[in-house]
């Protein structure tokens, strides 16, 4: 091994999983989360979204301020995530042990997974569609050997897949910059193909799904941020999150809603064939072969996530021995389990897409204003790292505030949601409008703020103190020789 610079050991691949990062492992910039952030949304599944709008009869300037106020609106709450990595320096779903105990963490856990899965699944669907523009080869062959380099990329881990979106991120903007620019000048002026104007039950679908697609993102931002030094800046991080990751949602999501708008019955990688080619011949081709890489780095990226709360769940049960081994076993599962999913999927998936976005929206609604009413309400950040590690420890193995917030929020938010296969009796009443996601955030967080205020954090602030000394303890004590139980590889 080498010694880089700041003094770290240089592994290739990664050791760490859901086990707390010592200081001395700390590294990266709070710009990085920027390009990370940009290039993980700048995927044609984001696309497909903008799609949306002129479906539900929304004109395409309406359809774009849904988009800017849903996105910007969505990202808020998955920014202020992205502070809780170097504050706590663990990954997204291990926080949760605090708000919902070591085993009712599973709670949150299952919605979780399911999003991650459901965004590989369409990942492999449409990077499977461009790679057939130009090579043979069905879905039985792309599918599997696309998940293959996924999981290569997702074993080597967090410092590899920071870099590919680095190096993504300006070959993205290039390409994308170009073609978005002659789709504005040749389909701006030319008639939309479907009679659109504003109604209010569209904008709000279309501002939900926009929303709920960034929210998604925020379990697990932090797992992204938590190599961060701990000592950085809460501002800059979460800036530099939000700006990366809006950018990227409201460029392609506008974009789709241009496409959407102007042409019959678009599909993300048949429409930036058509118009790309009638630029220049190629150009099309080109463009949905450069947006491969970007989905095959973000499908590395939710498998990587998935493992870590698959593994923070079975740990909740059973203690888990973090490392490579368990790295690969988690990752692998997932995959299999995402290949399989993709090959019953049916061949209209739109439909199941915009269902699966607002579902996301749903469950992680109440789970997102828990969370972030614990970190930054009720606890302020200080959280007694070692004791999450420990299933008799002070946050329990079922913490029935967090979960009591977290179901009655859900059970809120019934009656006001709008699917194509349910619509509950509030928003039949509003003529079909969908506002469950601002009842769940209410709801969610109001009651955990007020089932949490008669809290007395003597003992935890005494336990935080133990727990950091412990810490400091373990980080001085060479990795080879340190006993195996929780806390990862540390306790």
């Amino acid at each position: 091994m080498s010694a880089p610079r700041d003094g770290r050991q240089h592994r290739v691949i990664e050791t760490r999983s859901i086990d707390h990062v010592p200081a001395s492992e700390r590294h990266g910039k709070p710009w990085h989360q920027g390009p990370f952030w940009f290039t993980g949304n700048f995927v044609l599944v984001t696309m497909v979204s903008g799609f949306l709008g002129p479906v539900v009869g929304l004109s395409l300037g309406y359809t774009v301020l849904a988009i800017v106020l849903g996105a910007g609106f969505g990202t808020f709450f998955m920014a202020f995530h992205a502070n809780q990595g170097p504050t706590m320096g663990l990954p997204q779903m291990i926080q949760c042990r605090a708000q919902f105990g070591s085993r009712g963490a599973i709670v949150p856990f299952t919605a979780t997974v399911f999003v991650y899965v459901g965004f590989i699944v369409f990942d492999l669907v449409l990077a499977t569609q461009a790679l057939q523009t130009v090579l043979p080869g069905s879905r039985w062959f792309w599918y599997p050997f696309l998940m293959i380099v996924a999981v290569v990329l997702a074993v080597i881990g967090h410092d590899l897949l920071h870099r590919v979106q680095r190096w993504l991120t300006p070959v993205l903007v290039v390409f994308f910059g170009v073609f978005t620019i002659y789709a504005a000048v040749h389909l701006g002026g030319a008639p939309a193909v479907a009679r659109t104007g504003w109604t209010l039950t569209g904008f709000l679908i279309m501002f939900s799904v926009a929303a709920g697609y960034q929210i998604s993102y925020s379990v697990y931002v932090s797992d992204y941020s938590r190599y961060l030094p701990e000592a950085t800046p809460a501002r800059r991080v979460i800036t530099w999150t939000y700006l990366g990751a809006t950018a990227s949602a409201i460029w392609l999501m506008s974009l789709g809603a241009l496409l959407g708008t102007h042409l019959n019955a678009p599909d993300a990688v048949g429409s930036l064939v058509t118009v790309g080619n009638s630029m220049v011949s190629g150009f099309g081709t080109l463009l949905v072969l450069i947006s491969v890489p970007a989905l095959l780095s973000i499908c590395a990226v939710n498998s990587y996530g998935a493992m870590l709360t698959s593994a923070s769940a079975i740990d909740g049960f059973t203690p888990v021995r973090p490392g490579v081994r368990m790295r690969v076993t988690g990752i692998t599962v997932i995959a299999m389990l995402s290949v399989i999913i993709a090959l019953a999927l049916p061949s209209d998936y739109l439909g199941s897409f915009n269902n699966f976005v607002l579902l996301m929206l749903y469950f992680l609604i109440p789970w997102t204003a828990v969370n972030l009413a614990d970190f930054y309400l009720v606890r302020r950040g200080h959280y007694a790292i070692t004791e999450m590690f420990n299933p008799n420890g002070m946050y329990g193995r079922w913490a029935w505030r967090g979960l009591t917030s977290y179901v009655v929020g859900l059970l809120a938010m019934i009656p006001f949601m709008s699917l194509s296969f349910y619509v509950g009796p509030a928003a039949r009443a509003l003529g079909g409008v969908d506002i469950a996601f601002l009842v769940g955030l209410a709801v969610g967080s109001g009651l955990y703020f007020v089932l949490t205020r008669r809290l007395d954090f003597t003992d935890e602030a005494r336990r935080i103190e133990e727990s950091k000394r412990e810490l400091d303890e373990l980080a001085s004590t060479p990795r080879t020789a340190t006993t195996t139980a929780h806390l990862g590889s540390e306790l």
